[in-house]
């Protein structure tokens, strides 16, 4: 008989799949939107780090097992406190944007990395555990190299230029610059969590006990 534990209703490729969702949305909400300004880069960030923290902190208790949970819940906090910071409407401003993002994007990622990578050295080579801790790698990596990218952005940064086709005159601005990055940093979270969701886990199989022969 099998000791193998019960399946749960709720699944990590859940977690992740709630997670691709949400930034998916964002993604989308930044794509077709003219506005680029701090404004709105902050509204969508407030929706999608709330969204994704309650996606960790619900699936912390639904999907991870004991022992297992302190990593979801600290970033769904992380998350979640980044969200509603960002949801303060006196604060919206670039200088926001750029202080708020560039910090949870590095200590985020760099958690959520680290994480991984660890977690990477001592899972087994064909367990569901190894490919989850290749996802957490490379989404933690994937904040991380927004953070750095927008350290290299400048917040006061104006071009103004013509386009003749249009007939008027158009400014690219640094803040415009940062929302498009963000824009394009949760369009690749959306599409990594979302094929790490749907990708078969390979778990590792079970060898039964030996049946003794006790015929003499």
């Amino acid at each position: 008989m099998s000791n193998a534990p019960a399946p749960r209703a709720f699944e990590i490729r859940h977690v992740q799949l709630g997670r691709a969702f949400f930034a998916a949305i964002a993604a989308v909400m930044i794509t077709f939107s003219p506005d680029h300004s701090a404004e709105l880069g902050l509204s969508v960030f407030s929706g999608y780090a709330i969204a994704t923290g309650l996606v960790l902190l619900l699936g912390a208790w639904l999907a991870y097992p004991a022992g297992h949970r302190g990593l979801p819940i600290l970033l769904g906090i992380l998350n979640a406190a980044a969200g509603m910071i960002a949801g303060i409407p006196p604060l919206r401003g670039t200088t926001m944007f750029f202080a708020l993002v560039i910090s949870w994007a590095l200590i985020v990622g760099l958690i959520e990395g680290i994480a991984g990578w660890r977690a990477l050295r001592r899972a087994e080579r064909t367990s569901a555990a190894r490919a989850e801790a290749r996802d957490a790698i490379w989404t933690g990596g994937l904040g991380v190299v927004l953070g750095l990218a927008l350290l290299f952005v400048p917040a006061q940064y104006a071009l103004n230029y013509y386009i003749e086709e249009a007939g008027r005159d158009f400014t690219l601005t640094g803040i415009t610059i940062a929302v498009g990055l963000f824009g394009f940093y949760v369009a690749f979270v959306a599409v990594n969590l979302g094929i790490a969701a749907f990708s078969p886990r390979r778990e590792p199989v079970e060898t039964p006990a030996p049946v003794e022969d006790h015929r003499a």
